[in-house]
């Protein structure tokens, strides 16, 4: 054997990696258990998740959505607004409707589904007039107010009224200003009056470029008179390059705060990616793919999460059998399956959970480094274009092969289409084909970087070395291989 293949065949042993099998430290990750629900078409974005040729008012269409919310598990539902540009989705006397009146209002139909599913909802206090309400503005303020009395009026002892959402929001970084603090308050304490017992809540963005370390950031947050801050983590407006790997340690840095103050922190995983430009209002609103969101999910629930809610689900992940599917065709439907496949416990999802939460061992000391979602990280080891082949030293007997690589199309970073797995002597000699595997094709990856997880699951195979074989027209990022994978959750 030439110093070449001994070099090679020393690389590939040190990658080898070993599964213990249990996960006895880490916490069980949370799933998504609330959804906003948003009424109005505003623009571009809801292209596809409210359709601007749908009548976002048909009441029977909102009975079977909150249905299908429920079947998904949903406890939580949060309206993004009952108003815009001057007319209402809720029988209003200051506004003219937006729904014919030979129909109910689509919030009464909402309202009174959730009660019967045993759901929650939040209420929302907007728009005072659209997306863009400015609580500076006093003519703003007060109409929002209004807004809140009548709502309260309406639905104040409905069994299915939980909370208020209120729709500020503000940019938490670097340090939440006065003037956001003192527009929350007010909303807050008009609330407490008419409905003493509902929890209040507010979704803000900016932890990406959020000051932790700076003491009026916390001050600020402690002055908030709220119950729930339900972060967005931006992982689908993609605030950063490679968003993932810092919100993991935000998550933290949040959660030390939130354990002072006494404000539940909940999460507010972005479900979306963009079919073109990013932040961009004339650009639709699409499924991301659910391994990016999986790993949204472990990061909220490891850096403390009390909740993980989504903007969202509804309109965006669609039962294939519902009779109004608003999503992007065939891949909300997409996303919809392989959720709810991870939520029955499908042992895929469980390798490719398994690999966010860190518990794939490396080595026999237990290394359990996984490589992150930037491709600077010097964990992912890289293949120039064309066709590779590597060997993998195994012990006794091998029953599954977890896979893990970088998906970064805008790095020109993407997995290969497929990958074979062949068991062979330790020369790559006498080998015999044991397994052909695709490997996830998501099509809205413009804007993102995601880990994408190829299992093999085999009829123990007594093997002394694999080998792993593929062809790919881009770069391929590869970690660790990881095999005698043997999956013991605790569901």
């Amino acid at each position: 054997m030439g110093n070449f293949m001994k070099k090679l065949l020393f690389f590939i042993c040190a990658s080898i990696a070993f599964l213990s099998g249990t996960v006895s430290k880490a916490e069980k990750t949370l799933p998504v258990t609330g959804t906003f629900i948003n009424l109005p078409y505003q623009d571009v974005r809801n292209k596809y998740t409210n359709p601007t040729d749908m009548d976002d008012s048909f009441p029977w269409m909102w009975s079977y959505k909150v249905a299908e919310m429920k079947k998904m598990g949903m406890e939580y539902l949060v309206f993004m607004s009952v108003a815009n540009e001057g007319k209402a989705y809720y029988p209003s006397k200051l506004m003219e409707h937006k729904y014919p009146d030979h129909f109910r209002s689509p919030v009464d139909v909402i309202m009174d589904a959730a009660a019967e599913h045993g759901m929650k909802v939040f209420m929302s206090t907007g728009w005072a007039w659209d997306q863009d309400d400015n609580l500076r503005d006093p003519e703003i303020k007060g109409r929002q107010i209004e807004m809140m009395e009548e709502l309260a009026a309406l639905y104040g002892d409905h069994p299915a009224m939980y909370g208020w959402y209120l729709p500020v929001e503000d940019c938490f970084g670097p340090v939440l200003t006065d003037y956001a603090v003192e527009a929350v308050n007010a909303l807050t304490a008009r609330a407490r009056e008419l409905t003493p017992s509902a929890k209040i809540m507010i979704s803000p963005y900016g932890i990406f470029n959020s000051d932790f370390d700076d003491p009026r950031y916390e001050q600020q947050i402690a002055r908030l008179k709220v119950d729930i801050i339900a972060y967005q983590d931006e992982i689908g407006c993609v605030r950063e390059r490679y968003p993932l790997p810092r919100l993991r340690e935000n998550w933290k840095k949040l959660r030390a705060i939130h354990d002072r103050t006494g404000i539940e922190m909940w999460a507010n995983c972005e479900s979306f990616a963009w079919e073109k430009g990013t932040n961009d209002r004339s650009s639709a609103l699409v499924p991301a793919s659910y391994s990016r969101f999986l790993a949204q999910q472990v990061a909220a629930t490891q850096g403390g999460a009390e909740r993980i809610i989504s903007f969202t689900f509804c309109g965006l992940v669609d039962d294939p059998s519902s009779p109004y599917q608003l999503g992007q065709p065939r891949w909300s439907q997409e996303f919809y399956r392989d959720y709810m496949s991870w939520l029955g416990g499908d042992t895929y999802w469980k390798a490719a959970e398994l690999g966010f939460m860190g518990e794939l061992r490396h080595g026999v000391l237990g290394d359990r480094a996984m490589a992150s979602e930037d491709p600077s990280d010097s964990g992912w080891t890289v293949y120039a274009p064309g066709t590779h082949k590597f060997m993998v030293e195994v012990e006794g007997i091998t029953s599954e092969v977890v896979l893990r690589m970088l998906n970064s199309a805008k790095d020109g970073i993407v997995p290969p289409q497929k990958i074979f797995l062949y068991a062979c002597n330790h020369d790559g000699k006498d080998a015999y084909l044991i397994g052909v595997k695709d490997t996830p094709v998501w099509p809205n990856n413009r804007h993102d970087a995601f880990v994408d997880t190829v299992l093999f699951e085999l009829d123990d195979i007594e093997t002394a070395y694999l080998m792993i074989v593929f062809s790919a027209d881009t770069k391929v990022y590869m970690d660790k291989v990881f095999t005698d994978v043997r999956y013991n959750i605790t569901k």
